[in-house]
């Protein structure tokens, strides 16, 4: 084969708490993964006849083509290892939205690396991937596999849930401007914490598909530091929970706010409520192992 076509799936956290700061800077966190439908396609093909060059396209011309940018990262780290790579093109078409806590960086570089074990056939291991992904980032390892999983550590040590979480539809509302997760993270440990998720709760809602345990237990404790840094995303919260939304949190480090609602009809409606210029809205929906069935497609 000569070319791949992967799609790389967004995450969202069902419950996000963090236990405390790590000798090595980062944070030990409590998460509850969960992968959703929107996502970017990676394309990686093969250059004839075969060099060292490996060059990276985006349709954004915002976002950075060298080498740090987590793809062009992912591609090199497996070139090191696998002296096999030669050239490589590789084009991402970006739908997640830029830093927007949806982990679009870490998906693009999970897909990379699931990409080029099938078209090298390197035959590494889901947890031997998951290893060099955690090399990447602490989103990466989930990304690999994006379905529902308890993280721990920074993120990277995950325990999947073991079955799947029932059909959740959701509108994604992300303001037009980004979000420092380091600043996030800082501000954090200046703080006094008001609210913390229940993961217990949540585990139990998902298991019996009982929605309102679900999103009774959810919550981000991010939400904490992100709203006092941007103080006009929890009026927004309240504003688009006011819509009729069952659930209203913020994804990640933020600033992306998640509106969760009944069905499909329901997101259309709020979305068309949500419209506001220079803003990303979209309808996702929970993502199962159905829908990683046909993520990766082989071109001769």
């Amino acid at each position: 084969m000569s070319k791949i076509i992967c799609k790389a799936y967004g995450k969202i956290n069902l419950t996000l708490d963090v236990l405390g700061k790590r000798p090595d800077g980062y944070h030990d966190i409590l998460t509850l993964f969960q992968g959703i439908s929107l996502y970017d396609e990676i394309i990686l093909t093969k250059v004839y006849p075969e060099v060292e060059g490996l060059v990276l396209t985006c349709n954004l011309a915002e976002l950075s083509t060298g080498p740090d940018n987590l793809v062009y990262q992912a591609a090199h780290l497996l070139r090191e290892k696998f002296p096999q790579i030669g050239g490589l093109n590789i084009e991402i078409q970006k739908r997640i939205p830029l830093a927007a806590g949806l982990a679009g960086g870490s998906s693009d570089a999970a897909a990379v690396l699931q990409g080029l074990n099938r078209l090298y056939n390197l035959d590494l291991s889901l947890a031997e991937l998951g290893k060099l992904g955690a090399m990447l980032g602490s989103d990466v390892p989930f990304c690999l596999n994006p379905l529902t999983s308890i993280g721990e550590g920074r993120g990277e040590r995950l325990s999947e849930v073991g079955y799947p979480c029932p059909e959740l539809w959701l509108v994604l509302c992300k303001p037009p401007f980004g979000v420092s997760t380091k600043e996030v993270y800082e501000y954090f440990s200046k703080i006094r914490v008001t609210n913390r998720p229940d993961l217990a709760g949540a585990l139990a809602g998902l298991r019996s598909g009982n929605r309102k345990m679900l999103y009774a237990s959810m919550d981000n404790i991010l939400e904490n530091s992100t709203f006092n840094l941007y103080p006009q995303l929890p009026i927004w919260a309240q504003e688009i929970a006011a819509l009729g939304a069952e659930k209203v949190m913020m994804a990640g480090s933020g600033p992306t706010l998640m509106a969760f609602v009944e069905n499909k009809k329901e997101a259309d409606k709020l979305k068309s409520s949500l419209e506001k210029p220079n803003w990303s809205v979209e309808i996702v929906r929970t993502i199962t192992s159905e829908d990683l069935k046909g993520r990766m497609i082989a071109v001769e």
